[in-house]
């Protein structure tokens, strides 16, 4: 299941998310505009795992003096996913 997440808060403009069908496995992540090898590298280290689990480790976390950040971001897009929002 492939599907394109807009950001709000950050470097990033969107997210693009693929889901096996059951939405537990994260296929890939590719993270539009942010920081390069950042965004790369968060992306390499979630294809593969579980999305409660990734949920689980990213949300609420903050960039600097924002109140989100990509790996929020990426967690808030996953929970919307999951719950069909």
């Amino acid at each position: 299941m492939k599907t394109v997440f807009r950001t709000k808060g950050t470097c990033s403009q969107a997210i693009e998310l693929d889901v096996d069908e059951d939405k537990k496995t994260i296929r890939s992540v590719h993270f539009i505009g942010g920081c390069p090898g950042n965004s790369y590298g968060l992306a390499q280290m979630v294809a593969g795992q579980s999305v409660d689990d990734v949920i689980q480790r990213l949300e609420g976390i903050t960039c600097g003096m924002k109140s989100t950040s990509c790996p929020d971001q990426l967690a808030l897009a996953l929970r919307q996913l999951v719950n069909g929002d």
